[in-house]
């Protein structure tokens, strides 16, 4: 089991072309934790404006009547994608991870397929 910072230190050294990364809880929008980014990637800022994004698409699924569970949202910008994982597990409710990659180097999927395995190691 990993801690926050444990988890964000490896999501930014892991995955091919991550900028920064924050665990994020969205009823406040604190950040819990953050790694990376830098002048041109405020953290604290995008964790506040990403849960916009969650509280969003989370109104979204219960004005569509969906019985389903987020598990991450993908938002492609011209350089970066920037990828929201929901926690999913016992005392994870109301957390996501936040992960921005350099989309000239970073691989979608194995990033994807990291995060998850980040996520199954951490423990809040």
């Amino acid at each position: 089991m990993a801690n926050t910072e444990a988890a964000l230190k490896q999501a930014t050294t892991v995955i091919d072309g991550a900028l920064g990364a924050a665990l994020v809880d969205y009823a406040s929008g604190m950040a819990l934790g953050t790694v990376g980014g830098g002048k041109d990637l405020d953290l604290t800022v995008a964790a506040a404006g990403n849960t916009d994004v969650v509280r969003a698409k989370v109104r979204a699924m219960e004005l569509l009547g969906l019985q389903d569970e987020i598990e991450d949202i993908l938002i492609t910008l011209g350089n970066q994608y920037h990828l929201i994982r929901l926690l999913k597990g016992r005392g994870n409710n109301g957390l996501f991870l936040y992960l921005a990659l350099d989309k000239s180097r970073a691989n979608l999927a194995m990033a994807r397929h990291q995060l998850m395995r980040i996520e199954a190691d951490l423990e809040v």
